[in-house]
């Protein structure tokens, strides 16, 4: 066991972390998250980088800036939920909701470590395609860490603290269940933070946390204007 802030203790290993666990904000639950292990049916994946968004009105980055809309719903229940936004007119990228209902603040999962089914996340990874995946790339970056663990939008709002064991099959026609594993996080020093990738409001703010020299990690990309 390791003290985890306001939550309480946080379990290691291969305990469910608990809903008190998200009921923080995404700043704080966002470190927090790094070597834990993410797991959807037969595939898991140990986070090597996250990246936090506030509340409604402080962070102009976040999806809940403006409030509350039919897109964001999700951010404003409970914590311990996914949101799942498709983006680009090509991706889903999926975050985990923090603090209490009501008040619209999450983390987006940003990359991590397929430590479990890593044969399935190449195949989602690769379909269509002729080509091989490394194992780093399996789910570095936010919208390959999407495929790898299959969330699309009908995993919004898919519970992540759950009753009984994550993986565990779906009744027919509904999502399977997802869970975060206490895993194996690093010690302090091993944590970097800095600017948020890719987004143009609230640029500098230094929200994003990952695993020093974890190759699993996605490189730095400054937000570019799109050209009308």
């Amino acid at each position: 066991m390791r003290a985890g802030g306001p939550g309480g203790p946080v379990p290691t290993g291969s305990v469910p972390l608990t809903r008190e666990f998200f009921d923080r904000p995404g700043h704080e639950v966002a470190p927090d998250l790094l070597g834990r292990v993410l797991v959807h049916g037969p595939v898991s994946v140990r986070i090597t980088e996250v990246e936090a968004y506030g509340v409604p009105g402080e962070d102009p980055a976040s999806h809940t800036y403006r409030g509350r809309t039919p897109r964001n719903a999700v951010m404003f229940g409970p914590p311990g939920h996914l949101y799942v936004y498709f983006t680009y007119g090509m991706h889903f990228c999926a975050n985990i909701v923090c603090l209490p209902e009501g008040v619209g603040s999450g983390v987006l999962l940003r990359a991590g470590e397929v430590v479990s089914g890593a044969e399935v996340a190449r195949t989602r990874r690769t379909a269509g395609a002729s080509r091989t995946v490394a194992a780093r790339d399996l789910a570095r970056g936010p919208a390959r860490l999407a495929v790898a663990l299959d969330f699309t939008r009908e995993h919004d709002g898919l519970d992540v603290c759950p009753p009984g064991p994550a993986g565990a099959p779906a009744p027919a026609g509904r999502p399977g269940p997802a869970g975060v594993l206490g895993g194996d996080p690093p010690g302090a020093g091993a944590i970097r933070s800095g600017p948020r990738t890719g987004v143009s409001s609230a640029r500098e703010t230094p929200w994003r946390f990952w695993i020093d020299g974890d190759p699993t990690v996605s490189p730095y990309r400054s937000h570019v204007p799109r050209r009308r």
